[in-house]
C-alpha cells in the first residue's frame, strides 16, 4: 500500500479506534460529533482500503475478527505515536497554524463572517482557511470539516460549542413599493401583496408569525423567488414585493431608509432564526488555530450590530 493510500485511510483508522474502545457505532458517535451511519460508512471504507473484515456485527454487539485485532493494535499504536509527536514541545498547539475547515450557511458565510475574514488572515499568517458555504447539514467527520457554524438552540448531543450571536428575521419592503401597494396592518394582508420568499420547497410559501403568544401564518404568493439572501435583497430594493430577509443582510438599507420593515410588531417564525454556534467535536484540548478561530469570531461578532 503506498504512503498515499495510508494517508487516505488515517481518519478512519482513528474511527475504528473509537469504535472498538466505545463498542459501538453509536456510542462512537457521540463520542467523535458524528453519527452512526457516517461512523458505519468509515469502517465500510477502512475495510475496503485493507481489502479485509475487521468487525463481525450482530444485532447485540461487535466483536474484533482476526485481522480486526491485529489492524486494531496497529491503528492504536499510531494514534499514540500522533499523540506523542503532538505533545513533544507543545508547539503544534501552542502556536496557530495549519488549515481550518469551516462549513458556514450561506448567507451567514457572505454576509457575516466573510467581512472579517481578511482580517482574520493577516492577524494569524501560518493559518489557512477553506470555508464551505451550504445551508444543508455537513457531517463533521463525512465532510471533514474541523468546525461547523449553525443556527440552532443548543450543540447536539456529542458536539462541543460556543454560542456566537443571535439571527432575527424580518418581513421588508421599500417605501416606493408601500407607497403603490398600501402597508399590511395584520400579516393576512400579505395574501394581497406580491412577496418574495425562499421557493425551495412548498413550505418556504407559509409565513409564521407569532406576537403577544399568538401564532399566525399566512400563504403568500409573488411572482419571484429565490433561495439566495443577496438575491431577495436585490429583489426587494427593486420594489419587486415584500420579502422576508436575515437582519443582517438588511440592516444597512433599513439604516439608510431603502427599506422599511413591515409588520414591525410581529416576530418573523423561520428556521433561520434562533443562535448562531460554533461547533467542533469533544477533544481533549482544542488545537490553537481552531482556539484562535473562535474566539475570534466571538470577539468581532459580539462588536457586531448585525
Amino acid at each position: 500500500m503506498s504512503t498515499n493510500q495510508v494517508t487516505a485511510l488515517m481518519d478512519e483508522m482513528a474511527v475504528f479506534v473509537c469504535v472498538v474502545e466505545a463498542g459501538s457505532f453509536s456510542a462512537a458517535a457521540r463520542h467523535l460529533g458524528s453519527t452512526p451511519s457516517a461512523v458505519s460508512r468509515a469502517i465500510a471504507r477502512l475495510e475496503k482500503g485493507l481489502g479485509t473484515r475487521l468487525l463481525h456485527r450482530t444485532t447485540r454487539k461487535l466483536g474484533l475478527s482476526e485481522s480486526g485485532t491485529q489492524v486494531y493494535g496497529h491503528c492504536r499504536d499510531m494514534l499514540g505515536s500522533a499523540q506523542a509527536a503532538l505533545a513533544v514541545s507543545g508547539q503544534l498547539h501552542d502556536t496557530p497554524q495549519g488549515q481550518i475547515r469551516v462549513s458556514v450557511p450561506k448567507a451567514v458565510g457572505r454576509f457575516v463572517v466573510h467581512p472579517h475574514m481578511p482580517d482574520f488572515l493577516a492577524q494569524y499568517p501560518h493559518i489557512d482557511l477553506l470555508m464551505r458555504l451550504d445551508d444543508r447539514y455537513v457531517d463533521l467527520i463525512d465532510g471533514q470539516i474541523d468546525i461547523a457554524l449553525r443556527i440552532t438552540d443548543q450543540p447536539p448531543p456529542g458536539l462541543m460549542g460556543k454560542r456566537l450571536f443571535d439571527i432575527r428575521h424580518l418581513v421588508c419592503a421599500t417605501p416606493e413599493y408601500l407607497a403603490r401597494h398600501g402597508t399590511p396592518s395584520h400579516p393576512g394582508d400579505l395574501t394581497r401583496h406580491s412577496c418574495i420568499y425562499l421557493g425551495e420547497e412548498p413550505g418556504d410559501a407559509r409565513w409564521k408569525f407569532r406576537r403577544d403568544g399568538k401564532p399566525v401564518s399566512v400563504d403568500v404568493q409573488g411572482r419571484y423567488a429565490a433561495n439566495h439572501t443577496g438575491v431577495r435583497l436585490d429583489a426587494v430594493l427593486r420594489h419587486l414585493g415584500i420579502a422576508s430577509l436575515p437582519y443582517f443582510t438588511a440592516k444597512e438599507a433599513l439604516q439608510q431608509g431603502a427599506l422599511v420593515r413591515v409588520l414591525p410588531d410581529w416576530t418573523f417564525q423561520t428556521q433561520y432564526c434562533g443562535a448562531l454556534w460554533a461547533l467542533y467535536p469533544p477533544m481533549r484540548r482544542l488545537p490553537a488555530k481552531l482556539r484562535v478561530f473562535i474566539a475570534f469570531l466571538a470577539e468581532r461578532l459580539a462588536d457586531d450590530p448585525r
